[in-house]
This record gives C-alpha cells, sequence and structure tokens, in this order.
C-alpha cells in the first residue's frame, strides 16, 4: 500500500442469510478471515457456504459506475443493494486491486478476484438482464486481511 487514495466507499450492504434482504449500513465491522459482523457469509449462511468447491469471500465490492451503465444500457436497477455485493465504490478501477492489499477505513483487505454475476442474484433481484448487464463489471472478491470499521465515505486507498 502507497498510501494514495483511489476512491471511496458510497454504500454497505450485508444481508443475514441465503437469500435474505440486503440491508444498507452506515459502518460495518470487518473480522479478518471472516466476513463483515452480520452478513450471512460471516456466519457461514450464504450460498457460497454451502458448496464445497467454492471458497466463500470475506468481502465483496462492486462500483457504482458499474452499477450506473448496467442501468443505462440494460435498464437494470440493482442500487439498493440487489446486486449483493457488500461495498460500492466510486472512483477505483476493481479490476486493478486483484491481488494487492489495500486499506478500506479501518481494514486491510487482499483482492483475490472478480466476484462474477450469477444467476441466482438475478433471480433474487426479479431482473433477468442482472447478470448480463453485470458481465465483465460484476465486482471484486476478497479477503479480510486486518481487522477494522467500515464506513460509508471512507477512502480506500492502496
Amino acid at each position: 500500500m502507497t498510501g494514495s487514495g483511489v476512491g471511496t466507499v458510497e454504500r454497505i450492504h450485508v444481508a443475514s442469510g441465503t437469500g435474505g434482504e440486503p440491508e444498507s449500513r452506515e459502518a460495518v465491522e470487518a473480522v479478518a478471515d471472516r466476513g463483515l459482523r452480520g452478513d450471512r457469509y460471516f456466519d457461514g449462511d450464504g450460498i457460497y457456504n454451502e458448496q464445497a468447491d467454492l471458497e466463500p469471500s470475506d468481502v465483496t465490492f462492486i462500483a457504482a459506475e458499474a452499477l450506473a451503465a448496467a442501468a443505462e444500457e440494460y435498464g437494470v436497477d440493482l442500487d439498493a443493494g440487489a446486486h449483493r455485493r457488500n461495498v460500492t465504490t466510486r472512483g477505483v478501477a476493481l479490476d486493478e486491486l486483484i491481488g494487492e492489499r489495500f486499506r478500506v477505513g479501518e481494514a486491510v483487505v487482499e483482492g483475490t478476484g472478480h466476484c462474477e454475476p450469477c444467476g441466482y442474484m438475478a433471480d433474487l433481484a426479479e431482473q433477468a438482464d442482472a447478470a448480463t448487464a453485470l458481465d465483465g463489471r460484476g465486482g471484486l472478491d476478497a479477503r479480510i486481511v486486518e481487522s477494522g470499521t467500515i464506513a460509508v465515505g471512507d477512502e480506500i486507498v492502496r
């Protein structure tokens, strides 16, 4: 991490169980190698916890710019957390954070890969084109390396 800000946290969402309704938060506790307190994956209740061949992410990110493009190009509205990602960012190229450690608020995370959109998310969002609209811009999977609070308005620093 070089200490240069690359973006900000615009929104935070957690869902308490598989298929649970996303809940907006102003701040959340990020726990190393566990997830976001109050989220389904923290509690071992996410859909990927149920599939032995898939490793769930501690935290997921999506760019507000990707959501705006999905809305403009496909008429898909995923703003209120229907995208099933935890942290909505602004002003950061999430693809560039794969394999990188970066600070989000008080927490340090490491980008582990693309967070590909799936049909399950589209079904929950009740928008058939949602997965297609986010194809190639579905966000970032990440592992929490150092625990800390993440809050709306926090800077994302490389």
